[in-house]
């Protein structure tokens, strides 16, 4: 057995294409069966997650399907589901899924939203596992759009049907975004850390790294110290170029995974992968919550390609939009989030 094939043991593939943790099938428990249900409606690309929910507590969750079409000026043309020809919306608790992954989808998701405030229901969730504008939350230069604080804006603009607005996010890259909301929506912030752990100790991983400071303020307090050699990166000017370095740990002999909140050309992951194997480490890996990837910058870390460097590149699939384009049996393993968001909906 190959040294990947044997990390990956005890994995099992699921029907999706994800992978997650084999696990026999459990009874709902006490809590469980007196937990608050959910009317589903989801955006095109969240279709799969929300059958995927349904079908894991088929008494909790009802999937509604709407149908997302577009007039021929362009405009939008869409028919929420639930209504008809019962109405099952009004006076639910409704759970949203979206995914903001270009700006046509996300104005079209705002509309819904508006819809289903105005329809007397009695909650609305709204589970966005990537926040995309959370790296846009400054200004440099005068007129420039910090599009974090526009889109809290229109989040708190939304209708109110009685009571906040829950907005779900999974590891937003700058936590005071957070504080732009305000009104009648309010930010539920998750990690999907606790996903990752049983990938690691199948993978017998025993050292976890952070490209910089900033990463190791936020996720080091996630991992067991006494499990994991803690080991963090960072760069330091050498002339005109910036060198990663390992500014704290040891990543000699280690198999080391390292972990940040989103990637999108993956440079700086690449150099402190590459670093971390010119020290001595057995191997590396490395985890992210957000697979962004523009233009498929994926396809440098895959086998063969110019940043081949990790035995496993974890991934969730909070961006579907790409991770279903990831190759299988390559070095990707994308994590399926569907029981981190079932587990959260009932952690406030």
């Amino acid at each position: 057995m190959s040294r990947r094939a044997a990390c990956l043991a005890g994995i099992a593939v699921v029907a999706s294409g994800l992978v997650a943790p084999s696990r026999t099938a459990q009874p709902l428990t006490a809590l469980q069966e007196h937990a608050r249900s959910y009317q589903i409606i989801a955006a095109p690309a969240c279709e799969e997650l929300a059958r995927r929910i349904e079908a894991s507590q088929p008494r909790r969750f009802t999937f509604h399907e709407s149908t997302w079409d577009k007039f021929p000026d362009g405009t939008d043309r869409i028919v929420v589901g639930g209504f008809t020809p019962v109405n099952r919306i009004a006076g639910e608790h409704v759970l949203l899924l979206a995914s903001f992954h270009n700006n046509d989808v996300t104005f079209s998701q705002f509309q819904v939203m508006v819809v289903l405030l105005q329809s007397f229901i009695e909650s609305l969730t709204i589970v966005l596992p990537f926040y995309p504008t959370g790296t846009m939350e400054r200004v440099v230069v005068e007129g420039e759009v910090a599009t974090a604080h526009t889109y809290a804006q229109l989040f708190s603009s939304l209708p109110s049907c009685g009571r906040p607005t829950r907005l779900v996010v999974y590891d937003l890259h700058t936590l005071q975004n957070r504080f732009y909301l305000h009104g009648n929506t309010v930010a539920s912030l998750h990690t999907t850390v606790p996903s990752l752990i049983p990938y690691l100790e199948a993978a017998g991983v025993d050292a976890v790294a952070f490209p910089d400071d900033g990463a190791a303020k936020r996720f080091k307090h996630m991992f067991d110290a006494s499990k994991y050699e803690i080991i963090v990166c960072g760069k330091l000017r050498d002339g005109d170029a910036r060198v990663v370095t390992v500014q704290d740990g040891d990543p000699s002999e280690k198999n080391v995974v390292i972990v940040d909140d989103l990637v999108q050309t993956g440079g700086t992951l690449y150099e402190c992968g590459a670093k971390l194997l010119e020290l001595g480490a057995s191997g590396v890996s490395a985890f992210v919550a957000h697979g962004v990837f523009p233009k498929e910058a994926w396809k440098r870390f895959a086998r063969g390609g110019d940043r081949d460097v990790f035995e496993t590149f974890y991934v969730t699939n909070s961006i579907p939009t790409t991770t279903d384009k990831l190759p299988a049996d390559d070095v990707f393993t994308v994590i399926d989030l569907t029981e981190r968001v079932i587990v959260d909906l009932d952690n406030y």
